[in-house]
């Protein structure tokens, strides 16, 4: 692992990467940023069109959005494209800042620093890693709340819009931190029979009645 623009942390088949440096985003005149209000992140606009979809458990993932944005194409069946709104619990990055100082106090050895010290433009690091961390954990929990397989390999890949070099900057630890993200998964069948038979319309139910209306016109 490393500290880096790019988010290249690898968790549970799941890839973060910064936006800035793989996807060209649209002008910020054609864009509408959205300030959260209490971390200062300055959130990309949401895609138009999707399918809002229904998580599995209310009680997952709390204050959390996800669409379908469609079937990815030229790829096999069943691949989606996902579009994710959630918050990185400030609770989860405390914790993992805390642990990473740890770990890392074990094996300092910096020049001109005391064996075990961490000098402080080592700090930040660790706090980026935290909120890498905590992104990659909360990605992987979207996987669950809204019934979804995870995908191996560059499948896999999840791209966060949000600068978190940025944030990292202003971070006050303890702090959520609000983001949007986009990657391709799909449906797990498995979850989504139960929530069928448990009296819920399942995920697969929306892209079949929007594919139908589609073909209706």
């Amino acid at each position: 692992m490393k500290f880096s623009t790019v988010f290249s942390l690898v968790a549970s088949a799941l890839y973060v990467t910064a936006v800035s440096a793989f996807v060209q985003l649209p002008p910020a005149a054609t864009r509408t940023p959205h300030l959260y209000a209490t971390t200062s992140v300055e959130l990309v606009a949401e895609p138009e069109g999707g399918v809002e979809l229904k998580k599995v458990s209310d009680a997952s993932l709390p204050g959390s959005r996800m669409k379908n944005m469609g079937a990815v194409e030229g790829s096999e069946e069943g691949l989606h494209s996902f579009w994710l709104s959630a918050v990185a619990d400030g609770q989860k990055i405390k914790e993992l800042r805390v642990q990473t100082e740890k770990e890392a106090s074990k094996k300092a050895n910096f020049p001109g620093f005391r064996k075990g010290q961490i000098p402080p433009y080592a700090q930040s690091r660790m706090t980026m890693f935290a909120i890498q961390e905590a992104v990659i954990k909360t990605c992987e929990q979207s996987l669950e709340a809204y019934g979804l397989e995870s995908l191996t390999g560059s499948e896999g890949e999840v791209t966060v819009y949000e600068d978190m070099q940025k944030v990292c900057k202003g971070y006050k630890l303890g702090d959520d931190i609000p983001f949007t993200a986009t990657y391709k998964g799909k449906f797990d069948k498995a979850v989504q029979s139960s929530v069928s038979l448990a009296g819920g319309d399942s995920a697969d139910d929306d892209v079949v009645d929007v594919e139908a209306e589609v073909v209706a016109e």
